[in-house]
């Protein structure tokens, strides 16, 4: 009975993760297709030659995966854009607008005391425990951006362990 009870909660946990990311060779599979697989997207955007749907696995993944569709809506490729040198193409100055259209909907957001704006923290696979963060002015654009400590990972320094 027990092992029955774990091959059945192996099973769950597989078919669940089954629709993380889009299949390994998506190219021509349609749209629908593609939804029963990933689940609605966060954001359709328009494009030159179709549709890109953003599906972030958050707010504690580490993934945005864009899929484009081409004007038949059949997919013909997928990115997963929380990636360092995406992260690095954001600069000051920068459209909070331009920011969401390369990286999606953040992990996170944050409203800065005395109406500063808001910072927007990505969470992303990497090999030490960091996230990226943007801060948005109030005029909606990037007034700085770089890598932090997520909360999960700080030390804490005032544990007393006997």
């Amino acid at each position: 009975m027990r092992i029955a009870h774990l091959s059945l909660i192996g099973l769950s946990m597989l078919i669940g993760c089954s629709s993380y990311a889009p299949p390994a060779n998506l190219t021509g599979i349609d749209r629908d297709a593609l939804l029963a697989r990933m689940g609605q997207p966060d954001m359709v955007r328009q494009t030159a030659t179709g549709s890109r749907l953003e599906f972030p696995r958050g707010p504690m993944g580490h993934h945005t995966w864009f899929v484009y569709l081409d004007a038949a809506g059949r997919a013909t490729r997928a990115e997963q854009v929380l990636t360092e040198p995406n992260f690095n193409q954001i600069t000051p100055g920068m459209a909070q607008d331009e920011v969401r259209q390369r990286l999606g909907r953040p992990s996170e957001t944050q409203t800065l005391g005395r109406a500063r704006g808001v910072v927007w923290s990505y969470r992303y696979e990497n090999h030490f425990c960091q996230w990226f963060q943007v801060e948005i002015s109030q005029e909606q654009t990037v007034r700085s951006a770089g890598y932090g400590e997520p909360p999960e990972c700080a030390r804490r320094d005032d544990v007393f362990v006997p």
